[in-house]
């Protein structure tokens, strides 16, 4: 693993620190590292989104389209069940 030092100032390293403490992080590192972690999870489903807005119209999402889905979700469920 890397090592990266980071400067902070003191009113950063004392909320660093308070969210360590009270969220039950084991170091700042881990802290760190969440949070990055969520910023790439957010990154990426930004960039989902943004496809799916640049992508060709499909067919409604009205009731019927859902009412099949529901359809499809209640078969798959009964047909994965022990008996």
């Amino acid at each position: 693993m890397s090592t990266m030092n980071i400067s902070l100032p003191e009113a950063l390293k004392s909320f660093v620190d308070e969210q360590v403490s009270q969220r039950g992080y084991g170091t700042s590192s881990e802290y760190v590292r969440e949070l990055i972690r969520r910023d790439q999870d957010r990154l990426q489903l930004r960039g989902m989104l943004m496809a799916g807005g640049a992508s060709a119209p499909s067919a409604p999402a009205d009731a019927s389209y859902f009412e099949g889905l529901r359809a499809r979700v209640r078969k798959s469920t009964k047909s994965g069940t022990k008996g």
